[in-house]
């Protein structure tokens, strides 16, 4: 009893009848109402006339006896001869302090012509003589509109009244001004926090392009955007995103091109996210979406101004997401993935040649270890005798059958290559090489694997990394492996019945409305939609399936210089 006693007391949870700690859990659904109250209260919180008012407020809201890099500096500013009390709010290593001394404080606090006029001195508006009379409009002394007129040599400073609306722009790099006596305050443009510069891009690396890559900053990425497209149709609308972060998103696109039914869906779905936090752009593209159940993506990502340039052009949509170095292309079809800015920026032979390649690889990286498999288990036939007598006498020591044989390796691919990209960047590539080559030739002298599937993994893995978009690329990985069981239980008739499967999947997604397959199912004369590209002087029309303002991308004799006599109704 004493053994059985003890047994029980080791491995048996006896829970606690006190604790130290109390855990209140609301499972009535009350506290997410009240959390919706208080946030509520929050936004409508007006600023007070009263400056020691706001200032507790502001300590109370910052916990600033707690946060260090929270700064409030208060000073009495001097306006037409009279002194007021104020404090500035701002976060310190967010904010340039040289701008914040020369252009904010010293107009402010420092005695000079522009702050010691008579206060009883009223302001002139307008000035203008009519029949020898001077007629002036005066305006009565504004202490608000004094100091923005005046005092403040700022660039970009504006006036609010609510709290949340300086509290939001305070936690981006601005510093806030509350004045004694005012019932709203001043945000002012000071930021200057250490962002990266603008490098080359690391994973979309091109030979005939630009060598420009988005950063962390929107406000950087946004003026690449702008500096390429360089027309004043170009709209770039600011939504926030998260409860907690208001994660600053772009929206961009060119209002005489996109589609507006298109605009205002994804304007409506960004609009519509209740969520905490929002830190990336691939957490982004998983909450617009329409599916996210399959792993065909849906939405293009690329780190190239250029390219996403391309896109607006097109009539598409961009997203960008402060933080993220990363811009999101709306919407988004299949041929897209298959495709780089090189296309055509070469010739067209070149990069017709070139995609020939890319389609090639796609089939090689989803279905050649299944047909390998389907070929091993069921299809000998199909096989030279020489060839067949070959890998029979290759496979005569491997103890395990071929779906294990493939599995094994499969995996160890997948292995070397995550821990290639997660180790450090010196090391990276020679973990590639080596770990494949070790392995592999360990392998087959143990006879563990046979020789022939060394060079079908090898050549699977070689296709995969020939896919443009790592998206696509991740997601032809995955699906290989579907394609694998379906070859080893049933040989081509399961890997045909899993394409086709496969095919209709591809033709019921949508991205935005619009058919993933559009361009290529159904088949369309209207020039542009081809996944092959025609020559430049002949892509006259936008893709159809985006519905765009405007169809015609070029007159249909665009060189001129060539044809110079030649008009539009001689051609047929």
């Amino acid at each position: 009893m004493n053994i059985k006693r003890m047994i029980s007391s080791l491995f048996t949870y006896i829970p606690q009848e006190q604790y130290n700690f109390v855990l209140f859990r609301d499972t009535t659904g009350n506290q997410s109402s009240e959390n919706k109250e208080l946030k509520k209260d929050d936004e409508n919180k007006t600023i007070y006339p009263s400056l020691s008012v706001n200032l507790e407020y502001v300590k109370s809201k910052y916990n600033s006896m707690i946060n260090s890099d929270i700064i409030i500096r208060e000073f009495t500013l001097n306006a037409r001869g009279k002194q007021y009390s104020a404090f500035l709010l701002y976060i310190d290593g967010m904010i340039n302090t040289d701008i914040m001394n020369k252009f904010v404080l010293e107009p402010l606090m420092l005695r000079n012509k522009s702050n010691m006029y008579d206060n009883e001195q009223n302001r002139i508006i307008s000035e203008a003589v009519t029949n020898n009379i001077t007629v002036r409009k005066v305006k009565k002394f504004n202490l608000a509109d004094y100091i923005m007129s005046c005092l403040m040599p700022q660039n970009t400073v504006e006036q609010f009244s609510k709290f949340s609306k300086i509290f939001n722009d305070v936690n981006s790099g601005n510093c806030a001004l509350f004045i004694d006596t005012l019932n709203i305050a001043f945000d002012i443009e000071v930021k200057g926090f250490e962002k990266r510069s603008i490098d080359k891009p690391e994973n979309e690396i091109v030979i005939k392009g630009a060598h420009e890559a988005f950063v962390e900053n929107i406000r950087t990425n946004t003026s690449l955007i702008r500096r390429s497209v360089h027309n004043e149709n170009l709209i770039i609308e600011n939504i926030q995103i998260g409860d907690i972060t208001k994660t600053n998103c772009a929206l961009c696109y060119v209002k005489t091109l996109a589609n507006s039914d298109l605009v205002a869906e994804l304007r409506y779905r960004l609009n519509n996210l209740e969520i905490d936090s929002m830190l990336s752009s691939g957490q982004l593209e998983q909450m617009i979406v329409d599916n996210n159940l399959i792993s065909i993506p849906q939405v293009i990502s690329t780190e190239r101004p250029d390219k996403a340039t391309s896109y607006l052009l097109d009539g598409r949509i961009v997203l960008l997401v402060n933080g993220a170095p990363y811009a999101l292309v709306v919407p988004a079809v299949f041929t897209d993935f298959l495709s780089t800015p090189d296309d055509k920026n070469m010739r067209t032979s070149f990069s017709n040649f070139i995609k020939w390649i890319r389609i090639l690889a796609t089939f090689i990286s989803l279905l050649l270890p299944g047909l390998y498999v389907a070929i091993a288990s069921f299809h000998q036939e199909l096989l030279p005798t020489d060839l067949l007598y070959s890998i029979l006498a290759s496979r005569e020591t491997v103890p395990f059958p071929v779906i294990l044989e493939i599995l094994i390796l499969e995996i160890s691919f997948e292995l070397i290559r995550e821990a290639g990209i997660r180790v450090p960047s010196p090391i990276g590539p020679t973990i590639g090489i080596v770990g494949a080559l070790i392995i592999g030739q360990s392998a087959v002298s143990a006879g563990i694997v046979s020789p022939i599937l060394i060079i079908v993994v090898a050549m699977t893995g070689i296709a995969s990394f020939a896919v443009p978009d790592y998206s696509f690329s991740f997601h032809l990985r995955i699906y290989r492996f579907l394609f694998i069981f379906l070859g080893y239980c049933c040989g081509f008739l399961g890997i045909g019945l899993g394409f086709l499967a496969y095919l209709v999947v591809l033709c019921d997604t949508k991205s935005f409305g619009v058919s993933f397959t559009s361009g290529i199912s159904p088949l369309q004369k209207t020039v542009g939609h081809s996944y092959f590209l025609q020559p430049i002087w002949l892509r006259e029309f936008r893709a159809s399936y985006l519905d765009p303002k405007k169809h015609n991308k070029q007159e249909k004799i665009s060189m001129k210089w060539k044809y110079p006599f030649l008009k539009e109704e001689d051609i047929q």
